[in-house]
């Protein structure tokens, strides 16, 4: 069991699958949200949470006032176990879909139909991407290049990409830039941006208030 870490639901408990997932801890989480809500994109924001697993993180969200959430996740057993997460926190603004992120991603770029989140087909604020760490890295650039196409992500949203340490950073594809990342421990978390730019050859600075986290979290 995990819980949801603030918002009106925090200290709720929910489950998580057996096997085949990696579930981001707690304080993993409370860091993640930390600088996220100091960013100012949690609280109305319309939310993608691909590779969810228990769904953790989209419902963390959906806790600290996220507007829709969608929970995506190719394995039956951990899309039936974030149903009942969904079901079990009252949550009507946050459905779960039992597809791979790719070809979500994909239809949301307008390769397919695009699948809108509940009641709108306005551009995602947030997205989260948690994906097993032995994830091949083209697929992963894969699905950023989908999430970087025109009208998926809005001005001023953020994708959150979770990868090991021990895995190189991802190539951002076009439109996508990595303004931050933060280590706690084998997790290496990116904060990306799009971007009109190239980016820049500097380090992302990343001393900003919010970065209440681990104590064992480090600079990039």
């Amino acid at each position: 069991m995990t819980r949801i870490v603030a918002g009106v639901l925090g200290g709720r408990s929910i489950a998580v699958p057996g096997k085949g997932t990696r579930p981001t801890s707690d304080r993993v989480r409370e860091a993640i949200f930390s600088r996220l809500e100091h960013l100012g994109v949690v609280d109305g924001a319309r939310v993608l949470d691909l590779y969810a697993g228990s769904g953790a993180l989209g419902l963390e969200a959906a806790s600290r006032g996220a507007v829709s959430v969608t929970l995506v996740d190719s394995a039956r057993p951990a899309a039936d176990v974030a149903r009942r997460n969904v079901a079990g926190l009252g949550l009507t603004a946050v459905r779960v879909v039992a597809e791979t992120a790719e070809r979500f991603a994909a239809s949301l770029a307008g390769a397919g139909p695009r699948p809108a989140a509940p009641g709108t087909t306005a551009a995602l604020d947030l997205v989260f991407l948690d994906p097993p760490y032995d994830l091949d890295e083209d697929a992963l650039v894969t699905v950023l290049t989908h999430l970087a196409a025109p009208g998926v992500l809005a001005d001023g949203a953020v994708v959150v990409v979770e990868r090991s340490i021990r895995t190189p950073e991802p190539a951002w594809p076009d439109g996508l830039a990595a303004f931050a990342r933060k280590d706690y421990g084998d997790t290496a978390v990116y904060y990306v941006e799009p971007s009109d730019t190239e980016p820049s050859d500097a380090e992302p600075s990343d001393t900003d208030p919010s970065d209440a986290g681990p104590s064992d979290s480090v600079d990039a």
